[in-house]
Protein backbone atom coordinates (compact mmCIF):
# COMPACT_ATOMS: atom_id res chain seq x y z
CA UNK A 1 0.00 0.00 0.00
CA UNK A 2 1.17 3.49 -0.48
CA UNK A 3 1.89 5.23 2.32
CA UNK A 4 3.34 7.98 0.41
CA UNK A 5 1.03 11.28 0.85
CA UNK A 6 2.75 13.03 -2.92
CA UNK A 7 -0.20 15.30 -4.25
CA UNK A 8 -1.34 13.94 -7.62
CA UNK A 9 -3.52 15.98 -9.23
CA UNK A 10 -5.80 13.58 -11.09
CA UNK A 11 -8.85 15.10 -13.74
CA UNK A 12 -12.37 14.25 -12.67
CA UNK A 13 -12.85 12.10 -15.53
CA UNK A 14 -13.76 8.45 -15.74
CA UNK A 15 -13.51 8.73 -11.50
CA UNK A 16 -17.12 10.61 -11.24
CA UNK A 17 -20.57 10.88 -12.14
CA UNK A 18 -22.62 13.46 -10.91
CA UNK A 19 -26.69 13.40 -10.24
CA UNK A 20 -29.51 15.79 -9.62
CA UNK A 21 -32.60 15.11 -8.32
CA UNK A 22 -35.36 16.53 -6.23
CA UNK A 23 -36.75 13.47 -5.11
CA UNK A 24 -35.96 12.11 -1.51
CA UNK A 25 -34.50 8.57 -1.63
CA UNK A 26 -35.37 5.62 0.81
CA UNK A 27 -33.09 2.97 1.70
CA UNK A 28 -32.03 -0.80 2.21
CA UNK A 29 -28.60 -2.07 2.49
CA UNK A 30 -28.64 -4.07 -0.50
CA UNK A 31 -26.42 -3.54 -3.76
CA UNK A 32 -24.82 -0.17 -4.65
CA UNK A 33 -27.09 1.62 -7.06
CA UNK A 34 -26.32 5.29 -8.53
CA UNK A 35 -28.79 7.73 -8.37
CA UNK A 36 -31.62 8.21 -11.72
CA UNK A 37 -29.94 10.45 -14.38
CA UNK A 38 -26.14 10.17 -14.01
CA UNK A 39 -24.34 12.46 -16.46
CA UNK A 40 -20.65 12.39 -17.32
CA UNK A 41 -17.95 13.29 -14.93
CA UNK A 42 -16.97 16.41 -17.51
CA UNK A 43 -20.11 18.40 -15.62
CA UNK A 44 -18.91 18.03 -12.07
CA UNK A 45 -17.03 21.18 -10.95
CA UNK A 46 -14.13 19.06 -8.95
CA UNK A 47 -10.58 18.79 -9.46
CA UNK A 48 -9.17 16.51 -7.04
CA UNK A 49 -5.81 15.59 -5.70
CA UNK A 50 -4.87 12.45 -4.18
CA UNK A 51 -3.10 12.73 -0.73
CA UNK A 52 -2.52 9.35 -0.16
CA UNK A 53 -3.95 6.48 1.40
CA UNK A 54 -5.04 5.07 4.73
CA UNK A 55 -5.66 1.65 6.30
CA UNK A 56 -9.17 1.37 7.28
CA UNK A 57 -9.80 4.95 8.02
CA UNK A 58 -12.65 6.01 10.09
CA UNK A 59 -12.19 9.79 11.04
CA UNK A 60 -10.82 12.67 9.95
CA UNK A 61 -10.70 16.43 11.71
CA UNK A 62 -8.88 19.06 10.88
CA UNK A 63 -6.33 20.40 13.68
CA UNK A 64 -7.02 23.81 14.68
CA UNK A 65 -4.78 26.55 14.14
CA UNK A 66 -1.81 24.21 11.92
CA UNK A 67 -4.05 22.84 9.31
CA UNK A 68 -2.85 19.31 10.11
CA UNK A 69 -5.42 16.29 9.66
CA UNK A 70 -5.86 13.82 11.77
CA UNK A 71 -7.15 10.24 10.96
CA UNK A 72 -8.21 8.09 12.77
CA UNK A 73 -7.35 4.19 11.53
CA UNK A 74 -9.71 1.12 12.81
CA UNK A 75 -7.37 -1.20 14.27
CA UNK A 76 -5.73 1.16 16.68
CA UNK A 77 -3.92 4.26 15.08
CA UNK A 78 -3.90 7.81 14.66
CA UNK A 79 -1.86 9.32 11.36
CA UNK A 80 -2.06 12.97 10.32
CA UNK A 81 -0.85 14.53 7.50
CA UNK A 82 0.53 18.05 7.62
CA UNK A 83 -0.14 21.20 4.86
CA UNK A 84 3.67 20.01 3.44
CA UNK A 85 2.17 16.83 3.13
CA UNK A 86 4.30 15.09 5.32
CA UNK A 87 2.86 11.88 7.17
CA UNK A 88 3.15 12.18 11.08
CA UNK A 89 2.21 9.70 13.35
CA UNK A 90 0.50 10.11 17.10
CA UNK A 91 1.71 7.58 19.65
CA UNK A 92 0.16 6.53 22.89
CA UNK A 93 -2.94 5.84 21.30
CA UNK A 94 -5.90 3.44 23.78
CA UNK A 95 -5.90 -0.47 22.67
CA UNK A 96 -8.62 -0.86 21.13
CA UNK A 97 -11.08 -4.15 20.35
CA UNK A 98 -11.24 -4.35 16.78
CA UNK A 99 -13.66 -6.69 15.04
CA UNK A 100 -16.49 -6.00 12.64
CA UNK A 101 -17.83 -2.45 13.04
CA UNK A 102 -15.44 -1.90 16.33
CA UNK A 103 -11.93 -0.52 16.77
CA UNK A 104 -11.08 3.13 16.86
CA UNK A 105 -13.84 5.70 16.40
CA UNK A 106 -14.08 9.46 16.41
CA UNK A 107 -11.50 12.34 17.22
CA UNK A 108 -12.71 15.97 18.20
CA UNK A 109 -10.54 18.89 19.46
CA UNK A 110 -12.07 20.19 22.31
CA UNK A 111 -13.40 23.79 22.13
CA UNK A 112 -10.69 25.37 24.00
CA UNK A 113 -8.17 23.28 22.13
CA UNK A 114 -5.38 26.02 21.09
CA UNK A 115 -4.88 26.96 24.60
CA UNK A 116 -5.71 23.39 26.56
CA UNK A 117 -4.32 21.13 23.46
CA UNK A 118 -6.79 18.64 24.89
CA UNK A 119 -8.57 16.01 22.48
CA UNK A 120 -11.47 13.75 22.27
CA UNK A 121 -11.35 10.11 21.30
CA UNK A 122 -13.95 7.49 21.36
CA UNK A 123 -13.20 3.86 20.90
CA UNK A 124 -14.37 0.20 21.36
CA UNK A 125 -12.83 -1.44 23.94
CA UNK A 126 -13.40 -5.38 25.37
CA UNK A 127 -15.40 -5.71 28.88
CA UNK A 128 -15.71 -8.74 30.67
CA UNK A 129 -16.91 -12.07 29.82
CA UNK A 130 -16.61 -11.64 25.60
CA UNK A 131 -18.49 -8.18 26.00
CA UNK A 132 -17.43 -5.00 24.80
CA UNK A 133 -18.78 -1.61 24.53
CA UNK A 134 -17.90 2.03 23.29
CA UNK A 135 -16.01 4.60 25.31
CA UNK A 136 -14.63 8.27 25.45
CA UNK A 137 -12.05 9.63 26.43
CA UNK A 138 -9.73 12.45 26.30
CA UNK A 139 -6.19 13.02 26.62
CA UNK A 140 -3.60 16.31 25.78
CA UNK A 141 -1.51 15.83 22.20
CA UNK A 142 1.94 16.96 22.55
CA UNK A 143 3.82 17.31 19.26
CA UNK A 144 7.69 16.83 19.58
CA UNK A 145 8.11 17.77 16.14
CA UNK A 146 6.24 18.47 12.90
CA UNK A 147 5.70 14.63 12.67
CA UNK A 148 5.85 13.14 15.39
CA UNK A 149 3.23 13.52 18.02
CA UNK A 150 1.59 11.92 21.51
CA UNK A 151 -1.57 11.45 23.43
CA UNK A 152 -0.64 12.25 27.02
CA UNK A 153 -2.79 11.35 30.31
CA UNK A 154 -5.53 9.50 28.32
CA UNK A 155 -8.40 9.19 30.44
CA UNK A 156 -11.51 7.53 30.03
CA UNK A 157 -14.64 10.23 30.86
CA UNK A 158 -17.64 8.11 29.50
CA UNK A 159 -18.43 4.13 28.75
CA UNK A 160 -21.89 2.83 26.91
CA UNK A 161 -23.84 0.90 29.49
CA UNK A 162 -24.36 -2.13 29.44
CA UNK A 163 -21.54 -4.12 27.76
CA UNK A 164 -22.72 -6.56 25.22
CA UNK A 165 -21.68 -9.43 23.26
CA UNK A 166 -21.23 -8.05 19.73
CA UNK A 167 -19.16 -6.29 17.26
CA UNK A 168 -21.72 -4.39 15.42
CA UNK A 169 -23.26 -0.40 16.12
CA UNK A 170 -21.76 1.27 18.35
CA UNK A 171 -22.00 4.79 16.31
CA UNK A 172 -19.73 6.92 18.62
CA UNK A 173 -19.45 10.30 16.65
CA UNK A 174 -18.98 13.17 19.16
CA UNK A 175 -19.90 16.86 18.61
CA UNK A 176 -19.63 19.66 20.66
CA UNK A 177 -22.22 22.60 21.17
CA UNK A 178 -21.88 25.79 19.62
CA UNK A 179 -21.08 27.57 23.03
CA UNK A 180 -18.01 25.00 23.86
CA UNK A 181 -20.23 23.67 26.99
CA UNK A 182 -21.40 20.48 25.93
CA UNK A 183 -20.14 17.36 24.84
CA UNK A 184 -22.49 15.18 22.50
CA UNK A 185 -22.08 11.38 21.61
CA UNK A 186 -24.00 9.08 19.15
CA UNK A 187 -24.50 5.57 21.02
CA UNK A 188 -25.37 2.95 18.69
CA UNK A 189 -27.83 0.50 19.61
CA UNK A 190 -24.91 -2.58 19.38
CA UNK A 191 -27.01 -4.34 16.61
CA UNK A 192 -29.58 -5.42 19.18
CA UNK A 193 -32.31 -3.49 18.79
CA UNK A 194 -34.66 -3.13 21.85
CA UNK A 195 -32.09 -1.64 23.99
CA UNK A 196 -33.06 2.02 22.14
CA UNK A 197 -36.37 2.12 23.54
CA UNK A 198 -35.15 1.32 27.41
CA UNK A 199 -34.47 4.58 28.76
CA UNK A 200 -32.25 3.05 31.66
CA UNK A 201 -29.65 2.62 29.39
CA UNK A 202 -27.84 4.49 27.13
CA UNK A 203 -27.46 2.37 24.07
CA UNK A 204 -29.47 4.03 20.91
CA UNK A 205 -29.42 7.58 22.09
CA UNK A 206 -27.83 10.82 22.14
CA UNK A 207 -26.05 11.83 25.34
CA UNK A 208 -25.28 15.00 26.28
CA UNK A 209 -22.06 15.68 28.49
CA UNK A 210 -20.07 18.08 30.41
CA UNK A 211 -16.74 18.36 29.02
CA UNK A 212 -15.50 16.08 31.51
CA UNK A 213 -17.67 13.13 30.80
CA UNK A 214 -20.40 13.36 33.40
CA UNK A 215 -24.00 14.04 32.29
CA UNK A 216 -25.01 17.92 31.62
CA UNK A 217 -27.92 19.44 33.50
CA UNK A 218 -30.85 19.72 32.07
CA UNK A 219 -30.86 16.75 30.24
CA UNK A 220 -34.80 15.46 29.40
CA UNK A 221 -34.62 12.57 32.17
CA UNK A 222 -32.61 13.68 34.62
CA UNK A 223 -33.59 13.01 38.17
CA UNK A 224 -36.60 10.60 36.87
CA UNK A 225 -36.19 7.12 38.64
CA UNK A 226 -34.75 4.44 36.21
CA UNK A 227 -33.89 6.58 33.49
CA UNK A 228 -30.20 7.16 32.78
CA UNK A 229 -29.23 11.27 33.43
CA UNK A 230 -27.25 11.41 30.22
CA UNK A 231 -29.93 10.75 27.21
CA UNK A 232 -30.49 13.89 25.29
CA UNK A 233 -32.89 11.83 22.51
CA UNK A 234 -33.44 8.11 22.35
CA UNK A 235 -34.84 5.39 19.65
CA UNK A 236 -31.23 5.56 17.41
CA UNK A 237 -30.17 2.71 15.57
CA UNK A 238 -26.36 3.35 14.46
CA UNK A 239 -25.74 7.18 14.13
CA UNK A 240 -22.66 7.24 12.32
CA UNK A 241 -22.44 11.10 11.75
CA UNK A 242 -23.33 14.26 14.64
CA UNK A 243 -23.15 17.84 13.46
CA UNK A 244 -24.49 20.98 14.36
CA UNK A 245 -25.72 23.37 11.90
CA UNK A 246 -25.28 26.95 11.32
CA UNK A 247 -28.44 27.68 13.06
CA UNK A 248 -27.14 25.13 16.29
CA UNK A 249 -29.35 22.58 15.31
CA UNK A 250 -28.00 18.93 16.03
CA UNK A 251 -28.34 16.80 13.24
CA UNK A 252 -27.50 13.00 12.88
CA UNK A 253 -27.01 9.92 10.38
CA UNK A 254 -27.54 6.66 10.67
CA UNK A 255 -27.71 3.35 9.38
CA UNK A 256 -31.61 1.72 8.19
CA UNK A 257 -32.17 -2.44 8.20
CA UNK A 258 -32.93 -3.68 4.90
CA UNK A 259 -33.77 0.31 3.98
CA UNK A 260 -34.67 3.05 5.83
CA UNK A 261 -31.27 5.70 6.26
CA UNK A 262 -32.04 8.48 7.87
CA UNK A 263 -30.70 12.29 7.89
CA UNK A 264 -32.69 13.46 11.60
CA UNK A 265 -33.59 16.88 13.40
CA UNK A 266 -31.84 15.41 16.95
CA UNK A 267 -34.01 17.18 19.77
CA UNK A 268 -34.21 16.47 23.51
CA UNK A 269 -36.22 13.92 24.88
CA UNK A 270 -37.61 12.63 21.62
CA UNK A 271 -37.69 9.10 20.63
CA UNK A 272 -36.66 8.78 16.89
CA UNK A 273 -38.40 5.34 16.32
CA UNK A 274 -35.88 2.51 16.41
CA UNK A 275 -36.87 -0.43 16.60
CA UNK A 276 -40.51 0.36 16.53
CA UNK A 277 -40.55 1.75 12.90
CA UNK A 278 -38.59 2.21 10.61
CA UNK A 279 -38.70 3.29 6.38
CA UNK A 280 -36.72 -0.16 5.83
CA UNK A 281 -37.40 -4.04 6.58
CA UNK A 282 -35.53 -6.38 8.86
CA UNK A 283 -32.96 -8.20 7.11
CA UNK A 284 -34.77 -11.46 7.11
CA UNK A 285 -37.40 -9.62 5.06
CA UNK A 286 -40.05 -9.26 7.74
CA UNK A 287 -41.42 -5.85 7.75
CA UNK A 288 -41.48 -3.15 10.22
CA UNK A 289 -43.89 -0.65 10.81
CA UNK A 290 -43.34 2.32 8.74
CA UNK A 291 -42.56 5.68 10.30
CA UNK A 292 -45.89 7.24 9.06
CA UNK A 293 -47.63 4.77 11.50
CA UNK A 294 -46.64 6.63 14.56
CA UNK A 295 -46.93 10.56 14.31
CA UNK A 296 -46.14 10.73 17.57
CA UNK A 297 -42.31 9.19 16.87
CA UNK A 298 -39.87 11.68 15.46
CA UNK A 299 -39.91 11.23 11.77
CA UNK A 300 -36.56 11.51 9.32
CA UNK A 301 -35.75 14.76 7.69
CA UNK A 302 -35.14 12.32 4.73
CA UNK A 303 -34.96 8.76 4.52
CA UNK A 304 -33.24 6.73 1.73
CA UNK A 305 -34.53 3.63 -0.22
CA UNK A 306 -32.29 1.96 -1.62
CA UNK A 307 -29.90 2.87 1.30
CA UNK A 308 -26.52 5.46 0.54
CA UNK A 309 -25.54 3.74 3.56
CA UNK A 310 -23.78 6.99 5.53
CA UNK A 311 -20.66 6.91 6.78
CA UNK A 312 -20.41 10.80 7.83
CA UNK A 313 -21.49 13.75 6.85
CA UNK A 314 -20.89 17.75 6.84
CA UNK A 315 -22.13 21.04 7.07
CA UNK A 316 -20.82 22.90 4.23
CA UNK A 317 -19.99 26.36 5.18
CA UNK A 318 -16.83 27.01 3.01
CA UNK A 319 -15.78 29.96 -0.01
CA UNK A 320 -15.15 27.40 -2.63
CA UNK A 321 -18.21 26.20 -3.34
CA UNK A 322 -20.86 28.83 -2.39
CA UNK A 323 -24.09 27.52 -3.76
CA UNK A 324 -23.44 24.57 -1.40
CA UNK A 325 -23.10 26.71 1.98
CA UNK A 326 -25.56 25.42 4.54
CA UNK A 327 -26.16 22.05 2.54
CA UNK A 328 -25.56 18.79 4.34
CA UNK A 329 -23.24 16.60 2.13
CA UNK A 330 -23.03 12.83 3.48
CA UNK A 331 -20.34 10.31 2.49
CA UNK A 332 -21.90 7.37 1.26
CA UNK A 333 -20.51 3.55 1.64
CA UNK A 334 -23.01 1.61 -0.49
CA UNK A 335 -23.94 4.34 -3.15
CA UNK A 336 -19.93 5.35 -3.46
CA UNK A 337 -20.81 8.87 -3.48
CA UNK A 338 -20.74 12.33 -2.21
CA UNK A 339 -24.76 12.82 -1.37
CA UNK A 340 -25.51 16.85 -1.13
CA UNK A 341 -28.43 17.72 0.66
CA UNK A 342 -30.70 20.31 0.83
CA UNK A 343 -31.99 21.68 4.52
CA UNK A 344 -35.36 23.45 3.95
CA UNK A 345 -36.70 24.17 7.58
CA UNK A 346 -36.77 20.29 9.34
CA UNK A 347 -36.79 18.12 6.18
CA UNK A 348 -33.71 17.19 3.66
CA UNK A 349 -33.94 17.44 -0.28
CA UNK A 350 -31.48 15.54 -1.87
CA UNK A 351 -30.01 17.68 -4.39
CA UNK A 352 -26.79 15.43 -6.02
CA UNK A 353 -25.16 12.53 -5.93
CA UNK A 354 -21.35 12.52 -6.87
CA UNK A 355 -20.23 9.11 -7.59
CA UNK A 356 -16.76 7.76 -6.86
CA UNK A 357 -14.69 5.04 -7.78
CA UNK A 358 -14.13 3.92 -3.84
CA UNK A 359 -16.87 3.75 -0.60
CA UNK A 360 -16.93 7.00 1.33
CA UNK A 361 -15.78 6.72 5.22
CA UNK A 362 -15.48 10.40 6.13
CA UNK A 363 -16.04 13.86 4.51
CA UNK A 364 -14.52 16.92 6.38
CA UNK A 365 -13.89 20.61 4.85
CA UNK A 366 -10.24 22.14 4.93
CA UNK A 367 -9.62 25.57 6.45
CA UNK A 368 -9.98 27.04 3.05
CA UNK A 369 -13.29 25.73 2.19
CA UNK A 370 -11.86 22.37 -0.07
CA UNK A 371 -13.40 19.17 0.49
CA UNK A 372 -11.60 16.17 1.73
CA UNK A 373 -13.13 12.20 2.00
CA UNK A 374 -11.20 9.21 2.08
CA UNK A 375 -12.35 5.78 1.37
CA UNK A 376 -13.24 2.37 3.05
CA UNK A 377 -10.98 -0.48 4.06
CA UNK A 378 -7.53 -1.13 3.54
CA UNK A 379 -5.41 0.88 0.96
CA UNK A 380 -8.43 3.80 1.13
CA UNK A 381 -7.82 6.60 -1.10
CA UNK A 382 -7.66 10.34 0.78
CA UNK A 383 -8.65 13.40 -1.93
CA UNK A 384 -8.83 16.62 -1.38
CA UNK A 385 -11.67 18.31 -3.72
CA UNK A 386 -11.57 22.26 -5.24
CA UNK A 387 -13.67 23.80 -7.79
CA UNK A 388 -12.38 23.04 -11.58
CA UNK A 389 -10.83 26.21 -12.44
Amino acid sequence: MDRGFRKIAILATGVFYLASCNSAYSGDNSAPVNAPGAVTAAETAFEVQQMGSFDEPWAMAFEPGTGNLFVTEKKGAIEFLTPSGALGKVSGVPTVSYGGQGGFADIAFAPDYTTSHTVYLSWVQAAENDTRRGVVGLAKLECSSATTCALTGLRQIWHQNPALSTFGQFALRLAFSPDGKYLFVASGEMAKGTPAQDLSNNLGKTVRLNLDGTPAAGNPFAGQEGKAPDIWSYGHRNPLGLKFDAQGRLWDVEHGPAGGDELNLVEPGKNYGWPLVSNGDNYDGTPIPRNSTRPDLAAPAISWNPVIAPGDFIFYSGELFPDWRGNALIAGLKTQSLVRVRIDGDKGIEQQRIKFSQRLREVAQGPDGAIWVVGDGPGAKLLKLTPKS
